[in-house]
């Protein structure tokens, strides 16, 4: 009785897949739109192997965002000033006693102000313990959700 019910199962499992397989070759109905043929390999996708890569960005834009990003106060053209502001600020935070000149503790001032606030013992070296202070804290993740 088994063997029946085996087999009966076996013959329906079988003409299951023959009917699936008779329809997945129906022809195309007016509904489904043909797919579009692969774009040529020099001006597509493709390369020229059939793998798929991505666009390329044109160069001209790249260097406009680039030129765009430079000039600050958007008039067409790149100012000296424009270009060396940035660095300027940076030269003056540095310049503590506003000569124009850097000497070498101006330009090593938070270098010099590290070290010494780690050498607790004043001994003009540090120990392992020390140079630990020195150490950058770690980044700020932002709080994540507990939701």
């Amino acid at each position: 009785m088994v063997r029946f019910f085996a087999g009966a199962a076996a013959a329906f499992l079988l003409l299951t897949g023959a009917f699936l397989l008779w329809q997945s070759h129906a022809e195309q109905g007016p509904g489904i739109p043909a797919a579009p043929k692969p774009r040529a390999a020099n001006g597509g996708y493709l390369s020229p192997s059939g793998a798929l890569r991505a666009p390329e960005a044109d160069p001209a834009t790249r260097e406009q965002k680039r030129f765009s990003r430079a000039d600050k106060n958007k008039n067409g053209r790149i100012e000296s000033e424009e270009v060396l502001g940035a660095r300027r600020k940076a030269f003056a935070k540095l310049d503590l006693n506003g000569n124009g000149a850097l000497s070498f503790e101006e330009w090593a001032a938070k270098t010099i102000d590290k070290f010494k606030g780690a050498d607790k013992d004043r001994s003009g070296w540090l120990t392992p313990a020390e140079y630990a202070l020195t150490a950058p804290p770690p980044p700020k993740h932002p709080a994540k959700c507990g939701c």
